[in-house]
């Protein structure tokens, strides 16, 4: 059986076709201006859902990447800090070993001393209290002002033990970025800062001081174990960065295989649909029936 073909089926298909090869390219012209293959998900729902999931892990990449920037910047302060104290703290291991010849030494000498052991003591009580973006980098998660209290607060570490400041790195890894300063500078009695006004003390007062020199020692020694401490962390985060930033770079290079349109390919797909379009035009002044108009010419 052979279908009836009439006049206005053959207006509708041909009208049909001009509206098909219309809408293709403005899909195509879409494309191009915003540079996607997609512009919803309904396009392509496999390659939509992927997209979604590589955007997921790149974003997660981005933000542990600026968690190991910060927690750099965190260690970096830390490490710093930690060589200035050990440099004022030889320095008055220097003074001390001076005042041990007491022999040697008038009153205004050891006097002298005193005074610079004192300044060093501040130097170092304000070195244990810097902070980073206000939070002190060697009182954990206190919210304390400062770290280590002045003379007057026989300081006293206001930090917490144990409680430390991570920051995530990874799916599964955290690092510490700050460090205990009770580890670092000792605490209230037993700190480094009471150690150099006990020395100071004997010098004015005549004592033998040579035996602080031990003391001393033992207090460089906790400050470098905590900066190898650190110096460890800093080269996880440091890595860390590494490893992030490939990953983000590689992430990026899926997604763009995936969204970003092949602009030769576009422009050449779009002068097909030009033709096609062009065509169907032509087909279509063919099949439309003459006007009342046209007899009247």
């Amino acid at each position: 059986m052979i279908n009836r073909v009439t006049q206005q089926t053959v207006q509708r298909s041909t009208l049909a076709n001009v509206q098909l090869n219309l809408s293709k390219m403005s899909d195509l012209q879409a494309q191009m201006s915003s540079g996607k293959t997609m512009t919803r998900a309904s396009d392509d729902p496999t390659s939509a859902g992927r997209l979604l999931s590589l955007k997921s892990q790149q974003a997660a990449a981005n933000q542990a990447l600026r968690n190991a920037q910060d927690g750099e910047s965190w260690l970096a302060q830390i490490d710093s800090t930690l060589q200035e104290s050990v440099d004022a703290l030889q320095r008055a291991r220097d003074l001390t070993v001076q005042g041990a010849s007491s022999a040697t030494l008038n009153t205004t000498s050891r006097e002298a001393l005193a005074t610079e052991l004192e300044g060093l003591r501040d130097t170092l009580l304000d070195l244990a209290n810097t902070t980073i973006n206000g939070r002190s980098i060697f009182a954990g998660t206190s919210s304390a002002d400062v770290a280590f209290e002045d003379s007057t607060g026989a300081y006293a570490w206001n930090g917490v033990a144990g409680a430390e400041v991570t920051r995530r790195i990874g799916e599964n890894a955290t690092v510490q970025v700050d460090a205990e300063g009770a580890s670092a500078y000792g605490n209230g009695a037993t700190s480094v800062f009471q150690l150099l006004d006990d020395i100071a003390a004997d010098l004015r007062s005549g004592v033998e001081v040579t035996t602080r020199l031990d003391e001393i020692d033992d207090a460089m020694n906790n400050m470098l174990t905590t900066l190898s401490d650190v110096g460890i962390r800093y080269k996880q985060v440091t890595d860390a960065q590494s490893s992030l930033e490939l990953t983000i770079q590689n992430l990026g290079s899926s997604v763009s295989d995936i969204e970003d349109i092949d602009l030769a390919e576009a422009v050449l797909e779009l002068s097909m649909q030009e033709v096609a379009y062009e065509g169907a035009l032509g087909a279509a002044a063919k099949v439309l029936q003459p006007t009342l108009m046209d007899y009247l010419r």
